[in-house]
């Protein structure tokens, strides 16, 4: 599990359709409402299939409609298990949420909580409004009927920005969909990134943009100052002159210092063998 949410390599199709069938099973045998979202709503809108450089299948219910609540929820991983399913929990302010996998493939479900008629996804808490996954739209996919947002293309068009149509690749879309998501000043405690570069030297006046939150620049060791409610799984953008690199999925908390390294990346992509996808956790604790 921890390899594929850091390396998040693209999945076997065959088995990712396997998988998500058996899943699409036991979610109606249980009476819940899915839909499919993200990149899987992407390729059933725009390609008619999986996109073969996808890493997961993104999954989405909504809590306290259709009758679902956590204790449902938490029914959905315990019958997953019994088909041999490793379940992974997200800790998530807005959701309760988690990523099962089996044969190496990971198919991830986000049960999202309605406020203000909106619902807030990750990453940076972006907002929708919630009659798009309330009022779902009925498709075709792989042989069978799913749900998705309705509209599906406006969905898209608020999650990947007005390109979406426009086939993107892991290391291509990322900027396209934390790039747009406006600050929004969270009030929390504070944590800090310390932006170094590839000889393990600081980087002064470096953009920290935590996204959905707000943005520091790095003093003089190198340090910026964020401030995040709790604990989190958040996307980071690290901007200085030359360089330009999109964390899409780091946990984090307050209370702690992580390093950022310019050539995490590079490094995290060169230790393994095979294909890989948007890289995840490339910070590190000081």
């Amino acid at each position: 599990m921890q390899y594929t949410l850091k390396y998040n390599p693209p999945m076997d199709l065959a088995v990712a359709k396997t998988n998500l069938r058996e899943i699409k099973q036991v979610l109606e045998q249980l009476g819940i409402v899915f839909l499919l979202g993200s990149g899987t709503c992407l390729g059933a809108t725009r390609d008619k299939a999986l996109m073969p450089w996808d890493d997961d299948i993104d999954l989405l219910s909504v809590l306290g409609v259709n009758g679902l609540t956590e204790a449902k929820v938490d029914t959905v991983a315990d019958a997953l298990r019994e088909k041999g399913y490793f379940i992974y929990e997200f800790a998530m302010p807005n959701s309760k949420a988690f990523a099962t996998v089996k044969n190496y493939v990971r198919i991830s479900l986000e049960c999202v909580r309605i406020a203000d008629d909106f619902i807030y996804l990750f990453p940076g808490g972006f907002k929708i409004p919630a009659s798009m996954f309330t009022q779902p739209k009925e498709i075709e996919f792989l042989g069978e009927q799913f749900l998705v947002p309705n509209p599906p293309e406006d969905y898209l068009r608020l999650k990947y920005g007005e390109e979406w149509m426009v086939p993107k690749k892991a290391g291509e879309y990322e900027i396209d969909v934390v790039g747009k998501i406006p600050d929004t000043g969270f009030v929390g405690q504070p944590l800090r990134i310390r932006v170094i570069d590839r000889e393990g030297d600081p980087i002064p006046e470096a953009e920290v943009v935590l996204v959905g939150s707000g943005r520091s620049r790095t003093d003089q060791g190198g340090y910026a100052q964020l401030l995040l409610p709790g604990p989190d799984y958040c996307s980071l953008i690290i901007r200085y002159p030359g360089h330009e690199q999109v964390l899409y999925m780091e946990e984090i908390e307050p209370g702690h210092t992580y390093v950022y390294r310019a050539d995490a990346a590079s490094k995290a992509a060169s230790s393994v063998s095979g294909e890989i996808g948007t890289l995840g956790n490339l910070l590190l604790l000081e």
